[in-house]
């Protein structure tokens, strides 16, 4: 039996992890055989390269930090995501190719015919059965980020980004779920913890009955 690929999107501070983690305890109770994983760091190389690139002082190229999250993903996809999928496995990944598009693509300005060709070669053209994005306002997103600075809990590099920035990730995310509405499916990150759950299980339930 061939399993399933989901992957959760959106920007740092959207509460995508949490959701992430309470649909895998929901599929679980239902009997199903479930594998969370991560980019970066879904494999041991991946969470090496992980922590050399979100825990680094040193300033990172653009070209570099695009070039390095393909080979996490590569090396993901092969020995992990391929593998589970193949044995019939649910895999929910926390975060793919669509952050390279939004983060690398519009965020950093590469041109999105150049990320396309990075994430195809690092795929093989593996793309997700369904990817859900959490959507909140940017302000939200740096308010949630600026306390898990502040508590130094999960912190990383990213999280000082500019608004400016996360706006133009926000936008191509946007932009994605428009141009490929039946994966990609938009949820209100702003509601509480319960109701995106509901609703994350709803679209969850209805695209795989």
């Amino acid at each position: 039996m061939k399993g399933k690929f989901i992957t959760f999107e959106g920007i740092d501070g959207s509460g995508k992890s949490t959701q992430l983690r309470l649909l895998a305890s929901y599929l679980v109770e239902r009997g199903k055989d479930v594998l969370t994983t991560r980019e970066p760091g879904g494999t041991p190389l991946g969470r090496r390269l992980r922590e050399a690139f979100l825990e680094t002082e040193e300033t990172v190229s653009p070209l570099a930090e695009l070039l390095l999250f393909a080979a996490d993903r590569a090396q993901h996809v092969e020995f992990l995501i391929k593998p589970a999928v193949a044995e019939g496995r649910v895999v929910i990944s926390d975060r793919y190719a669509d952050a390279t598009a939004a983060y690398q693509g519009a965020g950093r300005g590469f041109k999105r015919e150049t990320v396309a060709r990075i994430i195809q070669l690092a795929t093989g053209g593996l793309k997700p059965d369904l990817t859900l994005f959490f959507d909140i306002p940017v302000e939200l997103a740096i308010a949630r980020t600026g306390s898990r600075n502040n508590s130094e809990a999960g912190a990383n590099r990213m999280d000082g980004e500019s608004a400016e920035f996360y706006a133009r990730v926000r936008d191509e995310y946007l932009a994605i779920a428009r141009s490929d509405p039946r994966r990609f499916k938009v949820i209100d990150g702003a509601g509480s913890i319960e109701d995106i759950h509901s609703k994350v299980t709803e679209i969850v339930s209805r695209r795989f009955r």
